[in-house]
């Protein structure tokens, strides 16, 4: 004990001078020790390793020990770790903070990155991980909710859980068929494929985007991602409300698929800049597109405003398309930038179309995004604009 202590006053006396140098401190041994079984564990992870994933468990000879280890074995992953932020220590225990990083292999063009809490104990100098679960808040991954299953399409890898071989196998040729409709809509300047997120449930969507399920309760689908640059928009998911889905017919199923395949496409230029109006109407002008469907079929909630002379003042703000409000008006918030969306299309082509949502998003920051787009592409004023389409929903609706 007295070599120890004398061991660790001279590392102290070291971390003073070289602080009062301006050099870095050593790291805590046990930190690194930690960081040192979480890099095994990763390791093991995408090697499929499962003996090598066991060993860095605290308890192997437990049922769910292995668990979410054998729930993964059908996710094709490139690359998989941890990176420790905290970690607080009591005696042989200890509790840790980290960053889980991942992709899966053909479709992340960088990480998805994941909060996780995890416990940890020493046993004979060596740390183990008692157990990994999401950080307070954090969303679940879809293995956390059981055996994961894969099937693959010319386009698209859809991953689910507790889903029929067929039912995921339909998943992907309904993406198969979205994803050239939105590169013929939109452009060849994205990757060309998604990946479909399957959950068993309503509930299983909520634990995936980490949300109560109330707010997800009728909605069919959502895309995962992160807005601005094709740098930090690698890894998108698309991820179904099995229930909300399934009581849709076959033209609903594929517009949502279509929709929601059209935010990973333009997730590069979809910035903080972007409104909601434009991003999700020109999801749905693409869903849309070439299905014959008209603006009183597509738009009947609006529609039945502007038959009454209640004609929206001004296209909708971002706060309209809460899930969690009124249903009626979250429906004639979509169907509003739909028809926004539809007119310029009709009105300056859809080549512009195209532009004007590259050049708002571009603009980075909300204010004088849209108007300089619509000055710039469509040579015209936000006043204009709106009274333009207020006619065109009488003119289409009325």
């Amino acid at each position: 004990m007295a070599g120890r202590g004398r061991v660790r006053g001279v590392v102290a006396g070291c971390a003073l001078l070289l602080v009062g140098c301006g050099g870095p401190v050593a790291p805590d041994t046990q930190t690194v020790a930690v960081q040192r079984v979480l890099d095994r564990r990763a390791t093991a992870v995408v090697d499929q390793d499962r003996p090598a994933f066991l060993a860095t468990e605290a308890r192997p000879e437990l049922a769910t020990a292995a668990a979410e280890f054998d729930n993964l074995r059908a996710v094709p992953l490139a690359a998989w770790s941890y990176r420790l932020t905290a970690l607080h220590r009591t005696g042989d225990r200890a509790t840790a903070d980290a960053e889980l990083r991942y992709r899966v292999k053909g479709y992340d063009r960088a990480p998805v990155t994941a909060a996780r809490a995890l416990r940890l104990t020493r046993s004979d100098g060596r740390w183990y991980v008692s157990s990994d679960e999401p950080a307070d808040k954090a969303n679940q991954q879809l293995w956390e909710q059981g055996v994961v299953k894969a099937v693959r399409g010319a386009h698209s890898l859809v991953l689910g859980v507790g889903q029929p071989h067929d039912v995921l196998r339909n998943y992907a040729d309904l993406a198969d068929r979205a994803v050239p409709a939105v590169t013929r809509a939109w452009g060849a300047d994205w990757p060309g494929h998604v990946v479909v997120l399957v959950p068993r449930s309503l509930e299983g969507m909520a634990g995936l985007l980490g949300a109560p399920a109330s707010g997800y309760r009728g909605i069919a689908a959502v895309t995962t991602g992160e807005v601005g640059g094709a740098v930090k928009a690698p890894a998108d998911r698309i991820i179904v409300n099995p229930e909300a889905y399934g009581v849709l017919g076959d033209l609903g199923k594929q517009v949502v698929l279509t929709h929601e395949t059209t935010h990973v496409a333009t997730r590069a230029h979809t910035t903080a800049a972007t409104p909601l109006w434009l991003s999700e109407g020109y999801a749905d002008w693409v869903g849309y597109r070439g299905s014959g469907r008209t603006p009183a079929q597509v738009a009947p909630e609006l529609g039945r405003a502007v038959a009454l002379g209640d004609v929206p003042a001004a296209l909708p703000k971002d706060g309209d398309f809460a899930f969690a409000g009124d249903a009626g008006k979250l429906a004639q918030a979509y169907e509003s930038g739909w028809m926004a969306c539809r007119m310029i299309a009709d009105r300056w082509g859809e080549a512009r179309l195209n532009e004007f949502y590259r050049v708002v998003g571009d603009h980075q920051k909300r204010a004088g995004a849209v108007e300089g787009a619509l000055r710039k592409v469509l040579g015209t004023t936000p006043e204009k604009f709106t009274r333009q389409w207020q006619a065109y929903l009488k003119a289409q609706l009325g």
